[in-house]
């Protein structure tokens, strides 16, 4: 099978492993786990998980120059990435948070151009200002009145930080996956991210009661661990590694589409006006930005 269409799919399981994530996260935080103790029982398993996985591999070893490169993308790619991704789905909706992670491809694009020097047409630009106006609209005015939404607005904003640190991880990431086997980068990229997230963890995981948690929460932590932590970053790590970040990032917008879908049958979440307009606006700006110009698509 070709190279990119294996590409294409490992992208698409990815996808639909977070688009379901939204939800079981949900259901774990914050009655059960608090957002950071979460995330550092997260970091924890996958550090293990790759680390064990990375006895087993033998391949190119790291380079000392760029460990301070796997350094800086695990600020982004793990730390607050998942910092901001836990803590703002703690405080909104599944529904909410999906959307605006579909602004990543959006970030990717401001961060290609200003670390790669890519050019970004007038389209382009347009398409930034609609989708960043969706994003604005939505964590102003996309307030979801749930038991399970407490600070909707503060929450959406928090995924946005995720979002966009989402998307620069994709742009410093590149390089090194195109150069290092994925194991043996991910497994520095999550220790790395250890380090930053155990100062937030340390106090919440303390508190942690770990016999009156239910089985089935058990289930949901052990599905965002395996999974979402290391199934969804080998899969887009392989990805990454045979397409474009563009290209990457834009299966990030099926994710709502998943999400919303997953929410309402499981009735964790409800549709508004706010969300689908939003939603549109967003959806548009992302469109404009992953565009091609019709020069290049003629070239290519």
């Amino acid at each position: 099978m070709n190279k990119r269409i294996v590409a294409l799919i490992a992208v698409c399981i990815a996808t639909l492993i977070y688009g379901v994530n939204y939800t079981i996260a949900k259901e774990v935080m914050p009655m059960y786990l608090k957002p950071y103790a979460f995330i550092l029982v997260r970091v924890i398993g996958a550090t293990v998980i790759f680390w064990t996985i990375g006895l087993f591999i033998k391949a190119k070893k790291i380079e000392k120059q760029d460990y301070k490169k796997i350094f800086l993308a695990s600020v982004f790619g793990i730390a607050i990435n998942m910092l901001a991704f836990f803590k703002g789905l703690s405080l909104t909706t599944p529904i909410s948070a999906s959307v605006m992670m579909v602004t990543s491809p959006i970030m990717v694009l401001v961060f290609s151009s200003i670390l790669i020097k890519k050019s970004i047409g007038k389209l382009r630009i347009l398409g930034i200002f609609i989708g960043l106006i969706g994003a604005i609209l939505l964590i102003t005015y996309g307030k979801s009145i749930t038991e399970n939404a407490t600070n909707t607005g503060f929450g959406n904003f928090l995924v946005f930080i995720n979002a966009a640190s989402y998307g620069l991880y994709l742009v410093l990431a590149k390089s090194l996956i195109a150069k290092y086997h994925p194991i043996v980068f991910v497994k520095w990229l999550y220790l790395f991210g250890l380090i930053f997230v155990v100062p937030f963890g340390y106090q919440e995981i303390s508190e942690v009661v770990w016999q009156e948690i239910p089985n089935t929460i058990y289930w949901n932590i052990g599905f965002v661990v395996i999974f979402t932590s290391c199934v969804t970053y080998l899969f887009n790590l392989y990805g990454l590694s045979k397409l474009k970040p563009t290209t990457v990032s834009v299966f990030i917008y099926l994710q709502p589409v998943i999400a919303t879908v997953f929410a309402l049958i499981v009735g964790s979440d409800s549709l508004s006006l706010i969300k689908i307009g939003a939603t549109l606006l967003i959806f548009c700006g992302v469109y404009l930005v992953t565009k091609q110009p019709k020069k290049q698509t003629q070239t290519t």
